[in-house]
């Protein structure tokens, strides 16, 4: 069976020749069997359906290479603003860590964030979470293509005085975590949807065993899995890798042999470059291009602290392969691309440091590229059928000079109207179909009413949630 777009207003297409996205205008777009046949022009051949295309921008699917299901769409409405100053405003240690969320709320999180990253025109992401039951399932549900990322690693972390960070080492060194992380991406690679994959996610490089990272690199090797890990995302880790190894969390992973093509780092923002970062010598950003490892980049969560990449676009020409997550709540990754394309001309000084084709390149391609895959991220034929149709009629689409511009700093997914993947709808005129949605957001609503009370217990000033994270303004009589 043989869908068409039947004249699409506009189109980004890949141009192979090129390596580059380019719009195409009135043409048509055919998939069958999961795979785009064409992609502009006329097409010809029998069609089993057709999609009037003529008030409709397509492109491909975006990938969402770091999320955190399972805990972050809690948050909303409480930590936007908290963090802790003692520790470089990193909410990591304490501030944020009290907010947890329970088994009754993990699965109802992650499906918030599943389908508000499908709503925002994601069909590939990567969830880092802690595997719970159900959770390969309910990815397979949401119809996207997914990696399942456990994290685990050595240690964890808590402050009894919310300035001096204290790690509790596990007595196997994390090896159990480790084995229940690598059945559950066997599980994954072995689920009947055939749309799920997996990949180790190793905390950050303070929280894991030398020995652990250089086993969990051998698996990958091994399995042909990617190597995804935090690192320089936070100044404390930084003193922290400094004072145990005398050097970088880059230079150290490239010491261990860690940085490879196969290597994801989730942030590497404050390398030895960085205004936050005190160092004699500026290495880590030609370590992380010369190794091929690739960077996920989430502005948000950094931003909210005062912090910025410096910058994409050093990086970009340092030859490093950037790929964008969405980290936190929102999980909406036309949100995020904006923060992207905003605040490195920001941090450059410089209004054409990077310019939208980058910032839409790095969440299509570059982050297939990181997942090493070359079939997704791209409209051109042979690629898979992932797309995603906006529709140009939508108020804040108008007028539409350019609409991946007007996608992104005005419209962002008020106007994505249907997604596919495969070529199956997985969001059809704004909902989501595998999705349920509206109550999920019940149960997430009792989840952080149940996580707010029990606060000042977690805390290590025995503060409650209004102290920690005060509303933005205060209740009147106060």
């Amino acid at each position: 069976m043989t869908t068409v777009i039947r004249n699409a207003a506009w189109i980004a297409a890949w141009d192979g020749a090129a390596g580059r996205h380019v719009y195409r205008r009135d043409g048509d777009i055919a998939f069958a069997d999961g795979l785009l046949a064409q992609v502009g022009g006329r097409f010809e051949g029998p069609a089993s359906e057709e999609i009037d295309g003529r008030r409709l921008f397509v492109m491909p699917g975006l990938v969402d290479i770091h999320s955190h299901a399972t805990s972050q769409p809690l948050y909303k409405g409480i930590c936007e603003e908290v963090g802790n100053p003692e520790l470089w405003w990193s909410g990591l240690y304490d501030n944020k860590l009290v907010f947890t969320t329970d088994d009754d709320g993990v699965a109802p999180s992650a499906e918030v964030a599943y389908a508000e990253m499908l709503l925002s025109g994601v069909t590939s992401f990567v969830d880092l979470s802690a595997p719970f039951d159900g959770w390969l399932d309910l990815m397979a549900r949401s119809g996207a293509r997914a990696w399942a990322a456990p994290m685990f690693g050595s240690a964890s972390w808590h402050t009894d005085d919310g300035r001096n960070v204290i790690y509790d080492w596990a007595a196997d060194d994390g090896r159990s975590a480790l084995e229940e992380a690598v059945a559950v991406i066997e599980a994954a690679e072995a689920h009947p949807s055939g749309r799920l994959a997996g990949m180790p996610a190793p905390s950050t490089p303070d929280l894991c065993s030398p020995r652990l990272l250089g086993d969990v690199m051998g698996l990958c090797q091994q399995r042909r899995w990617r190597f995804h890990i935090h690192a320089s995302e936070s100044i404390h880790e930084v003193q922290e890798i400094r004072r145990r190894h005398g050097t970088t969390p880059i230079r150290y992973l490239a010491e261990q042999g860690l940085l490879t093509p196969r290597t994801i780092l989730a942030h590497a923002i404050y390398v030895d470059t960085h205004g936050w970062v005190t160092w004699s010598r500026s290495e880590d950003i030609g370590l992380i291009a010369q190794s091929g490892a690739s960077v996920a980049h989430c502005p948000t969560p950094f931003a909210r602290y005062g912090a910025v990449l410096e910058s994409f676009g050093r990086y970009r020409r340092a030859g490093i392969n950037l790929a964008i997550g969405t980290d936190t709540t929102p999980h909406n990754m036309l949100d995020e691309m904006r923060w992207a394309a905003v605040l490195v001309k920001v941090a450059d000084g410089n209004l054409d440091a990077v310019m939208t084709a980058d910032v839409f390149h790095a969440a299509t391609v570059g982050g297939a590229r990181a997942l090493g895959r070359d079939d997704i991220g791209r409209l051109a034929p042979g690629a898979r059928a992932d797309l995603v149709l906006v529709d140009l009629d939508h108020p804040s689409m108008q007028p539409c000079r350019d609409p991946l511009r007007v996608l992104l700093f005005h419209a962002a997914e008020r106007a994505v109207r249907d997604v596919y993947v495969d070529g199956e709808m997985m969001v059809s005129q704004g909902r989501v179909l595998g999705l349920d949605h509206a109550g999920a957001l019940k149960a997430l609503v009792a989840a952080q009413v149940r996580s707010q009370a029990g606060v000042a217990g977690r805390h290590w000033s025995g503060k409650g949630a209004e102290a920690i994270a005060p509303h933005a303004l205060p209740m009147a009589g106060d």
